[in-house]
């Protein structure tokens, strides 16, 4: 099994940039499509970005979409998302997972067909 740890998070204003990494451990991540969720208390974990295992293609919630962007160095075991353009509605816990058996586009989106989850960083976005 894979194990997965994000870093990079912190309190940032409105407009700013943040820099998620995720290392990933025990497994090579070329086996793994892997994707960036986000929540916020009381709210289900939503999808926010995606990238296949070559990193050839990505897919990308609407609400992000032109303002973050994910990137993956299978060599250094490493997934970064690249978040531009920050909003207070950015606001949340974000997750890096790490999916053996992803392959579709809708199953890229759907958090329960991922099957390693990080501890997840916080990301504070003031106005």
């Amino acid at each position: 099994q894979v194990q997965l740890v994000e870093s990079g998070g912190g309190l940032v204003q409105a407009g700013d940039s943040l820099r998620l990494s995720c290392a990933a451990t025990g497994r090579t991540l070329s086996d793994y499509g892997m994707g960036w969720f986000r929540q916020v208390p009381g709210k289900e974990r939503e999808f926010v970005a995606a990238i296949t295992r070559a990193g050839g293609k990505t897919f990308y919630a609407d609400s992000v979409k032109g303002r973050f962007t994910i990137s993956r160095d299978n060599a250094k075991n490493t997934v970064v998302l690249q978040m531009n353009s920050l909003k207070p509605e950015d606001t949340a816990v974000y997750y890096c997972a790490a999916g053996s058996s992803v392959y579709s586009a809708s199953s890229y989106v759907r958090k329960n067909d991922y099957d390693a989850w990080g501890q997840g960083t916080q990301v504070t976005v003031s106005s």
